[in-house]
Formats: C-alpha cells, sequence, structure tokens
C-alpha cells in the first residue's frame, strides 16, 4: 500500500493509477457568498423554495443534499419531503449509504481508513447509471431507491421506481460533491472542523480527516448552489445562490 501523508498530493489521484475505484472530478467555478441567519423551523420550507426554482431538463430534478454525518443531511432530507409534497410535487429520498461498494472493495484498505471513506466507499458509477442518468435528459425515468444494505452489505434487490414529470429526487449523505455527478441542484450543509470534531458520533470520529481533505480539495461550500452554515444548528445561515439550469458537480 501507497504511504500517505497529509502534506501529499490528494490521495484519490495517486490511487487512480494504482486501483483507486473513484471518478476523477473536474474543476468546477467557485461562488462568491453572502449568508443571511434562517429560523431552524423556517428552513425546509425555504430549502423547499429554493429547489422548486430550478430549471431541469430531465424527468426529475435531481438534488444532492450534502453534508458531514455532524449536519445530519439525511434528516433534513426526510424534513424537505413534506414541503414540497405540499408544493404539488412527488419526491423521493435516496440515502448515499445504500449505493456504497461492495464491502470487498470499500474495505480494501482496512475499515478505518479516512482516504478510503473520501473517495472508494461511493459507488459514484452506480449512482450515475441506476438513478441520475435515467432522471436526466433522454432518461427512462426509472431508477432505483437502493442498490446494498449498508449494514449487511446484501443487494437490496428493490424494483425499479417510476418517476413522474415533476418528481423531486433528493440524494443525500456525505462527500457528495466534486465527483463530476449530473445533480440539478446542489445543496451542502456546512460545519466547521470543531463543531465537526465535537458532533461526530465515537465511531464516525475515524472520517473526520475525509472531512478535512474534502473542505480543502473540493470545497462544497464555495462551489454547491446553496450552502447553509450548521456550526450551531439552533441558529443557522442560509447563502441563497440560484441553482443552475442543470450541471455536474
Amino acid at each position: 500500500m501507497l504511504p500517505r501523508s497529509r502534506a501529499d498530493p490528494p490521495i484519490g489521484i495517486r490511487r487512480n493509477a494504482a486501483g483507486h475505484h473513484g471518478r476523477v472530478p473536474r474543476t468546477v467555478e467557485r461562488v462568491p457568498r453572502t449568508y443571511a441567519a434562517i429560523d431552524p423551523a423556517v428552513l425546509p420550507e425555504e430549502l423547499a423554495d429554493l429547489v422548486l426554482s430550478a430549471d431541469h431538463p430531465g424527468v426529475a430534478l435531481r438534488v444532492a443534499l450534502d453534508g458531514p454525518r455532524a449536519a445530519e443531511p439525511d434528516a433534513l432530507a426526510e424534513a424537505l419531503i413534506g414541503p414540497l409534497q405540499a408544493r404539488g410535487r412527488a419526491v423521493a429520498h435516496i440515502r448515499s449509504e445504500t449505493f456504497w461498494r461492495d464491502a470487498s472493495l470499500r474495505l480494501e484498505h482496512g475499515r478505518h481508513d479516512p482516504f478510503s471513506y473520501r473517495h472508494d466507499w461511493l459507488d459514484d458509477a452506480a449512482l450515475l447509471r441506476e438513478v441520475l442518468a435515467p432522471l436526466g435528459p433522454g432518461g427512462s425515468g426509472e431508477f432505483l431507491a437502493t442498490l446494498r444494505d449498508p449494514v449487511t452489505n446484501r443487494a437490496t434487490r428493490e424494483p425499479p421506481r417510476a418517476a413522474t414529470a415533476g418528481t423531486i429526487v433528493i440524494v443525500s449523505g456525505e462527500l457528495l460533491l466534486g465527483r463530476d455527478l449530473p445533480f440539478d441542484v446542489t445543496i451542502h450543509l456546512a460545519v466547521g472542523p470543531p463543531a465537526r470534531t465535537r458532533r461526530t458520533p465515537d465511531e464516525w470520529a475515524w472520517t473526520l480527516p475525509a472531512l478535512d481533505e474534502y473542505d480543502q480539495v473540493v470545497d462544497p461550500t464555495g462551489t454547491a448552489d446553496v450552502v447553509v452554515r450548521l456550526d450551531d444548528p439552533r441558529h443557522p445561515a442560509i447563502s441563497r445562490v440560484a441553482p443552475r439550469a442543470s450541471g455536474s458537480t
């Protein structure tokens, strides 16, 4: 196994030549930011309006809700379902951990390797093939909501779902951006390193270096369409930037 150091170039670049499983991200444009305080009780409603303000060329609107475990992106995705449905939209929520690679691949460098977690756990090719491409321009509209149980590592064998026109599909989880995946709207939940360290469950503390590298290399607060700062979840702040018509992140 190659030696690793925080001073080295990003580990994903070196592993790509030596069996790295991930896609090589492209450079993305940084977005200038201004933030405004927002009541946490109002946040799901505000995000629902921002999501619906985006144009999309495909069958469904493909939303990335990206953030560290400390920000609870899966919970916020669930909180978005009601406001979006109240606005007349069908909604599907996909947890990115159900698109992790088979354990034989993602644990190749051990169970607690932060660099593998950053680059090798998410099966972005499967997420593209089974979800994002079918829901995009010219797609069939049929997608898989889950691929693999992250605990048992068994294929879920869930039958494909058919998205109707205007469906909102939210993919939530960690480390989603910077992979050249064609999301129509990207939302990043930002938690700085000190708060992230305090609020990350002990069993996931080993992933913190991966999140640090993600912030440095991908710069999600500079590239996402919408950023919500959640260092103190009682006092969030939001950066309202108009989403792209469509694109890759």
